[in-house]
């Protein structure tokens, strides 16, 4: 059977309302907090997508009782019942190596597979394992197994050569119910990492973060349970903003908070689209049609997220003459650009740093400068979804396309966007869910 796709007809400029979903970067991660407790715990505004399935069913394995309905999950692990993550969840997100933290502290092993991801570029776990063997643990691995030991985690000083998300994550996640002081330096910052903080905060760790990108963490003999809402995803945001832009029409984005998308929203006027902040959301909007190009570079938080760039990148083609954009997270996020191509954007890649910022991968061959060339018509085509956030710039491609456009590889957007076929619906896109040249909408 062939697997499920996405069957799109243009329907004009996106316009009207969205409700943002709760942020899988936060939520997933603050599910794997709850099993440091024994106590029940609470999270809201959860999304409905693939990879808190999988976060869940993870869970479940090693001990957890769930109750998941209307975005509200009730979730308590009495007990963990045992310390290895299955190695059927190899390859398909990186949840399991997040969970030695929670096994090494109530049950003093753990094993799990190795881990995989959207392949946007390289995401080694070194500064995991790095880590875990500076706090006391003893690291072995076995059949593309981890096999970690440790009687009990101890506080130590870690300096992260990059500010990795996964890795800050990871030491909060160790650090809390270890014995003694915990500091991570140049760690990351990001607002999915800050909610996480304050899940845990609420759990009785002690956890302060310096004004130079520095935690410290005093350990805790013991956690208890929590109530927490999952903020907004400001990915979600920012993809629902380009579409609105990139097609010249009007969308509230209910729940969209200006305090984490400032970068963002500058590049939005810059390249000549207009925005209101109201309350509870921000409304994007491009009455002008007119767009003009700009230069753009990612960084870690504050700066332009990666995840930004791929629908940024759909809408540069449709602003007037040539923007550069500088990649320094991911050495090949590129990548999706070719599907783009074959829809009739002009867009060259680059292995040279077109930009300012300090950059991991100059002088490594990695094509990470991208040159958009605009304005140009995109036509209607198959198109086939590398990862999550080329997917959904894949889907604004083919809202603003002429003719109609078939997106395979729905499965990578549905892990990170919840309902979003509906979502386009409500903003005039036409979209047909499609199995086997049969055509059902749900």
């Amino acid at each position: 059977m062939r697997d499920k796709y996405y069957h799109i007809i243009p329907g004009g400029p996106l316009q009207g309302r969205v409700k943002l979903s709760g942020a899988k970067n936060a939520a997933t991660k603050e599910i794997v907090a709850s099993l440091l407790t024994t106590e029940e715990c609470f999270l809201e505004n959860v999304p409905h997508i693939l990879d808190i399935s999988l976060t869940l069913e993870m869970c479940q394995e090693l001990g957890s009782q769930f109750v998941f309905e209307k975005h509200v999950l009730k979730i308590r692990t009495p007990k963990i019942q045992k310390p290895q993550v299955s190695k059927s969840y190899s390859g398909r997100n990186r949840i399991p190596i997040l969970m030695v933290g929670p096994l090494l502290h109530r049950y003093g092993e753990a094993i799990v597979p190795v881990v995989g991801g959207d392949k946007i570029g390289r995401r080694p776990i070194d500064f995991h394992l790095s880590a875990l063997e500076k706090m006391g643990a003893e690291i072995n691995q076995k059949d593309n197994l981890y096999i970690i030991k440790a009687k009990r985690l101890h506080g130590a000083e870690i300096f992260l050569p990059y500010p990795s998300v996964g890795a800050t994550e990871n030491i909060l996640l160790n650090g809390v119910l270890a014995e003694g002081r915990t500091i991570i330096r140049n760690a990351a910052i990001e607002p999915e990492i800050i909610d996480l903080v304050m899940v845990l905060q609420k759990m009785g760790a002690i956890i302060e973060l310096k004004e130079d990108r520095t935690y410290i963490i005093d350990g805790v003999k013991n956690l208890r349970g929590f109530r927490h809402r999952v903020l907004p995803d400001r990915i979600e945001a920012g993809s629902f903003a380009a579409a609105a832009i990139a097609s010249g029409g009007d969308i509230f984005i209910e729940g969209a908070e200006q305090i984490n998308m400032v970068t963002f929203i500058n590049k939005i006027r810059l390249v000549g689209g207009e925005i209101e902040v109201r309350e509870g959301g921000i409304r994007f909007f491009n009455k002008k049609g007119s767009l003009r190009a700009t230069n753009i570079e990612t960084n870690t938080h504050p700066g332009f997220m990666t995840d930004w760039q791929p629908p940024f990148v759909v809408l540069l083609t449709q602003a007037h003459g040539e923007s550069i954009i500088h990649e320094t997270v991911f050495e090949n996020r590129f990548g999706f650009t070719s599907e783009l191509i074959k829809m009739g954007a002009n867009i060259k890649l680059s292995t040279r740093c077109l930009g300012s910022l300090p950059c991991r991968f100059e002088n490594k061959g990695f094509s990470h400068s991208c040159i958009v060339f605009g304005k140009t018509k995109l036509h209607g085509a198959k198109i086939k979804v590398p990862d999550i956030r080329a997917g959904f710039s894949y889907l604004i491609a083919a809202s603003i396309a002429e003719g109609a456009s078939e997106v395979f590889g729905v499965d990578h957007i549905e892990r990170g966007y919840e309902n979003i076929a509906n979502k386009l619906r409500a903003l005039g896109v036409k979209i047909k869910i499609k199995r086997n040249h049969a055509s059902r909408d749900i």
